[in-house]
């Protein structure tokens, strides 16, 4: 008899720690190489949900792609990826709200700029709107956009004209057009067929993206701009009913880990490839050229109407007062630059 309730304790304790050590796995997704800074920030993201969720909510991060960069949010959205990040403007047309983040002259470092605009978009509905069908995780920029060229040295807004660059979509698109650039709309891991074939002459990255893309030994000319060119806005997002099939105490710790944390992390990640990547330019012997103020001026002067123009079409969106909700973010960034 004591035998017998001494197996059938045993049993319940192995089907208690059953329990215990049941997990969520989340089919997580990167479409850029497994170095680059975004894919370690996310494996970043998901080593601290591990933790914090005491090892019930792990990620199965895919050797490869799910899907190609534009189809992400999607792929997210309909859940055959759970977790993963994308570019606004890969999907040209759909996200309007987001172009907020993409204005030249915002910021010199991707993480105050990350957090400021996750804190402002953050606090309006119609933000979220824009990304129905998936959970937001958090939104983010890169850092500072730089033009790359293989020809010549870009000195004034003229000399944009004539070369053939590669842009990712959504602000910097119209930005080069009213800079009279000859643009073609194509995803970043593109970027080292399009340029070492010749069919480009440039693009506009960041300054991490030529190392990530191994455009580094291919790249002769940069011109760096105070605040950057452009950006490019990101989401982090996740799939609502993956989300909701957690536990409150796990939703919990997906909450703490999103927001400004998300953020901050993928910000952080930016700046420290950016400050590796503009090492490597000088060692490769990249001519770099800060823009001057007549430079400088001549972008503001033709990009200027862009800002009104998306006033415009945020309003149409269901923003109520856009022009202040631009400059709450730039009151932002301003702040948390001052505090870094």
């Amino acid at each position: 008899m004591n035998k017998t309730l001494t197996t059938l304790a045993f049993a319940a304790l192995a089907s208690l720690t059953g329990v215990a050590q049941a997990q969520t796995v989340l089919t997580v997704s990167s479409w850029v190489p497994p170095t680059h800074g975004l894919t370690v920030a996310q494996k970043e993201w998901c080593d601290a949900l591990t933790a914090k969720t005491a090892n019930r909510v792990r990620c199965n991060i895919l050797p490869r792609a799910a899907t190609p960069a534009p189809g992400t949010f999607d792929a997210v959205k309909n859940g055959l990826i759970d977790v993963s990040f994308t570019v606004h403007g890969y999907t040209p047309g759909r996200f309007v709200l987001t172009q907020m983040a993409e204005f030249p002259f915002l910021g010199d470092r991707a993480e105050p700029l990350s957090v400021a605009f996750n804190r402002v978009a953050s606090k309006h509905p119609e933000f979220a709107a824009e990304h129905q069908g998936v959970k937001v995780l958090g939104y983010f920029t890169h850092g500072p956009g730089i033009v790359f060229n293989t020809k010549k040295p870009i000195i004034k807004v003229e000399d944009l004209s004539g070369l053939k660059f590669r842009v990712g979509g959504g602000m910097v698109n119209e930005i080069s057009k009213t800079l009279d650039m000859n643009v073609t709309l194509k995803p970043a891991p593109d970027s080292y067929e399009l340029l070492s074939s010749g069919v480009m002459d440039g693009t506009l990255f960041p300054a991490e993206s030529t190392d990530s893309f191994k455009i580094d030994k291919i790249i002769k000319h940069a011109t760096t701009f105070p605040g950057g060119l452009y950006n490019t806005s990101f989401v982090f997002m996740m799939n609502p009913a993956k989300y909701n099939s957690l536990s409150a105490e796990d939703k919990k710790a997906v909450d703490e880990l999103s927001g400004d944390a998300v953020a901050s992390r993928f910000g952080k990640s930016w700046d420290r490839v950016d400050d590796l990547a503009l090492a490597n330019m000088q060692k490769n012997g990249v001519k770099i050229v800060k823009a001057d103020n007549s430079f400088v001026s001549g972008v503001t002067v033709r990009v200027s109407k862009l800002e009104r123009d998306w006033a415009q079409a945020a309003k149409a969106k269901g923003l109520k007062d856009p022009s202040g909700t631009l400059s709450d973010f730039r009151a932002e960034i301003a702040k948390l630059q001052k505090q870094k």
